[in-house]
């Protein structure tokens, strides 16, 4: 992988969280409240939650150390700082760790963009219960907090994709005294509270936003009831019930305790943690982060991960789009929370002096970019509604669109001195985009696009972005008329780069021949793939174990043998060579050989002028015949 534009040469290591002993002792430390276990290295980043979490507890008084991407193998290294006064954090690091090792065809990835030098091979399989257990290990007493995305979308039974079978609440399997779920920065706080005041760790059970274990229903009170972890592992359907139930009290202001019973313990989870407000979001965004990977990863090349983020700037969180493939929603929730531009501003400042800063903020955004406000106005009193979308496959009545405040936003960073230019890079909502006049369209074609802007249609088959919760094929197309109408005005040349995803649940063979057609009249060539992984905590994830949505009952077909997969993702790059004699195959198996030969239409030509072609670029004229 590339090195980091922006390099750690020359960083003062002071100005770190300390990662040692040594570094603990130079700050007149002889004792830590809390030692937080990350498997990514350790970048001091508003981009990484162990970053995030950390300075905000030192903000709020607390001694922190960081052990980054400990070696598992002994407890040697996760002694590092001793006891600590108050807890051990454990997170498996900004992604699943079993996401992080291995693809949709389950072979292993060869490079870690969170580890230095983008090596892999620097934390364990399930890290999140492997760094629990080594922790329980040396230090029996000490309370162990869970959290990070992968105890996050893992709290409860789950399917898990790369064992092929459903597994209990990680906090089971972990044996941790908590779990803090979604973004944590509240919870995490009123745990510290908690403890600081001489709390022990297993009374704390009313915090919003984490969960805990009890031996039993008998030990807690007014929750709703979801099937063992043994029923939903017997039974696919049981296992779409008790998912429904999760996602549809997803939210902080309507929803229910639940609680699931996990073989020996019962496995309570609260309500999410409440929207952080704008000064909430403005403390933790203005914390003093330096803003690059620590020095003692700079022989190694650095960390990868820093080159996306170094430049942008995370103006809000959350999403309201309903992506059922995506895990925000059980993650950071549907209402959107956002920055200040007071914030926003003082920190595009600090990027204009930093070393290797050219000049361009590479984006403004979060899950989506162009979301800076909730969907209706009522959902901060009453939550969202439960079990109703508000953009796809139908805008809701009430929602609103309004880009006012994002305009203005990028207006004011375009003026700050240093800046040449400000992009979008994050995802744009095409679909809410349309639902509004041209103000902010003009506003992005004309200033924030660097030739190329990337949206996600996903999918074109009606019946798949339905069962993706995307926007369909009509509306996609009508953002492709305005987008190019808007930049033959403007006197612009600039193209959009969609992605697409193959094998989601509902996609049938038919239905990637459509989209192949498709990319064949735009004149689409993609050169990445998105093979869909049935990752822990998503509606999509549920469709593709169970053969049926949770929210509807409706059976759906899901591609699940390799082949099938492998036809789909080749249709999406039929023009590939290599990929032409299972394009075939498939078009055949379907039914589908007018789109094998010679016309417009068609995708991949008969195998017979395939060997002529190739016989008349090598000059082949067969075999040489032997001299008598």
């Amino acid at each position: 992988m590339k090195q980091a534009a922006t390099t750690a040469l020359g960083a003062d290591r002071s100005k770190f969280l300390p990662i040692s002993r040594a570094d603990a002792t130079a700050r007149g430390w002889d004792e830590l409240d809390f030692v937080f276990v990350s498997g990514d290295a350790y970048v001091d980043h508003p981009s990484f939650g162990p970053a995030i979490l950390c300075r905000l507890l030192e903000a709020h008084g607390y001694r922190v150390g960081i052990i980054a991407q400990p070696d598992w193998h002994s407890t040697r290294d996760f002694d590092r700082f001793g006891k600590p006064r108050l807890a051990f954090l454990v997170s498996a690091g900004n992604m699943d760790s079993l996401l992080n090792k291995f693809t949709a065809a389950k072979k292993q990835r060869h490079q870690d963009a969170y580890s230095p030098g983008g090596e892999g091979g620097h934390r364990p399989e399930r890290a999140t219960i492997v760094y629990a257990s080594r922790l329980r290990e040396l230090y029996p007493d000490v309370p162990i907090i869970i959290g990070g995305i992968e105890a996050s979308l893992r709290r409860f039974a789950h399917y898990d994709y790369w064992s092929d079978d459903v597994r209990r609440s990680i906090l089971v399997d972990s044996m941790a005294d908590l779990l803090v779920y979604g973004m944590g920065e509240r919870a995490l706080l009123e745990i510290a509270a908690n403890l600081h005041q001489g709390v022990s760790v297993g009374a704390i059970q009313d915090v919003a936003g984490t969960c805990f274990r009890v031996p039993s229903f008998d030990y807690i009170y007014d929750y709703v009831k979801l099937p063992s972890f043994d029923d939903v592992r017997a039974d696919k359907h049981t296992f779409a019930e008790a998912f429904k139930n999760e996602y549809l009290e997803q939210d902080p202001i309507r929803g229910k305790r639940l609680a699931q019973q996990n073989g020996e313990w019962c496995v309570v989870a609260n309500p999410p943690a409440l929207p952080l407000t704008e000064a909430e979001m403005d403390e933790i965004y203005d914390l003093p982060y330096q803003r690059t990977y620590h020095p003692i990863y700079e022989k190694q090349g650095g960390v990868p991960a820093i080159q996306e983020v170094q430049f942008s700037l995370v103006s809000q969180r959350g999403c309201f789009g309903g992506c059922h493939f995506c895990a925000i929603i059980s993650h950071e929730g549907r209402i959107i929370q956002r920055r200040s531009h007071a914030s926003l501003l003082r920190e595009a400042k600090i990027l204009t002096q930093l070393p290797g800063f050219k000049g361009y903020i590479h984006d403004v955004g979060g899950p989506t970019a162009n979301f800076r406000r909730p969907s209706c106005d009522g959902q901060r009193e009453r939550g969202t509604c439960r079990g109703k979308p508000c953009l796809s496959p139908v805008p809701c009545k009430n929602l609103i669109a309004d880009h006012s405040d994002y305009i203005q936003l990028l207006r004011e960073l375009r003026a700050v001195p240093g800046v040449k230019k400000v992009f979008v890079r994050s995802g744009i909502r095409f679909d809410y985009l349309l639902l509004a006049d041209d103000a902010f369209l003009e506003e992005l074609c004309k200033y924030h696009v660097s030739g190329q802007l990337k949206i996600a249609p996903e999918h074109i088959s009606d019946r798949v972005t339905r069962l993706m919760g995307k926007s369909n094929r009509k509306v996609y197309l009508e953002f492709v008329r305005r987008f190019n109408r808007m930049n033959q005005r403007l006197g612009k040349k600039q193209y959009l780069v969609p992605y697409f995803m193959s094998s989601h649940p509902g996609s049938e063979l038919s239905d990637a021949i459509e989209l192949a057609e498709f990319l064949h009249t735009m004149g689409y060539h993609p050169e990445q793939v998105q093979d869909f992984i049935p990752t822990p905590g998503t509606l999509s994830t549920c469709m593709w174990y169970t053969g049926e949505n949770p929210l509807t009952g409706e059976r759906v077909w899901s591609a699940k043998r390799p082949e099938e997969k492998r036809m789909q993702r080749a249709l999406m790059q039929y023009w590939l060579p290599r990929n032409h004699a299972i394009v075939r195959k498939a078009l055949r198996l379907a039914h589908r050989e007018d789109l094998i030969g010679y016309d417009k239409k068609c995708l991949v030509k008969p195998e017979a002028a395939e060997r002529l072609q190739k016989k008349h670029r090598t000059g082949f004229r067969g075999p040489k015949k032997k001299k008598v």
